[in-house]
């Protein structure tokens, strides 16, 4: 298992990830929510309940102490950004106790993956996947985050030193 010191990094990676989609919800443009970066594809609001979910499902399936209500539609397409905020900070919090509580105890998780960590990890990369959709879904619909507004809520984050 992780040093204390390695496990607050990575941790704080997880943070760091969950900030980031929060930000990007904050800064959408009117009518954000409902860009789609194709007819048929899910909206952004659609995009941000589905990373919600996942992270929901994942962890009762592996560490059900940690597990909270699941909503019961996946791809909910919710237009209220502070609903979709309490979704996403409620769910990281799920992700953190799991991975935290586990990996104290020196506990695998239940179903998949072979550490805790590997679950921030697949989520990480997982909604990393899905943050690219959400850019390329408001520039499709004509109303892209310009880089001078996106690049201190997403990589700001991830580079600034604490």
């Amino acid at each position: 298992m992780p040093t204390p010191d390695l496990l607050d990094a990575l941790l704080d990676s997880w943070d760091r990830n969950n900030r980031i989609l929060v930000n990007v919800l904050r800064a959408l443009p009117s009518g954000g929510l409902e860009a789609r970066a194709l007819p048929g594809h899910p909206t952004v609001a659609q995009l941000l309940t589905h990373m919600s979910h996942v992270r929901l499902v994942l962890v009762e399936e592996n560490a059900p102490e940690a597990a909270r209500p699941v909503p019961a539609d996946e791809w909910a397409a919710e237009t209220d950004p502070a609903i979709i905020a309490r979704g996403l900070e409620d769910s990281a919090a799920a992700v953190r106790g799991a991975v935290r509580g586990r990996t104290a105890q020196g506990r695998m998780l239940d179903d998949r993956y072979d550490h805790p960590l590997l679950l921030l990890q697949h989520l990480i990369w997982h909604e990393g996947y899905h943050h690219g959709q959400i850019k390329l879904a408001l520039q499709a619909a004509g109303t892209p985050l310009p880089d001078d507004v996106a690049g201190p809520l997403t990589w700001g984050v991830w580079m600034r030193r604490r």
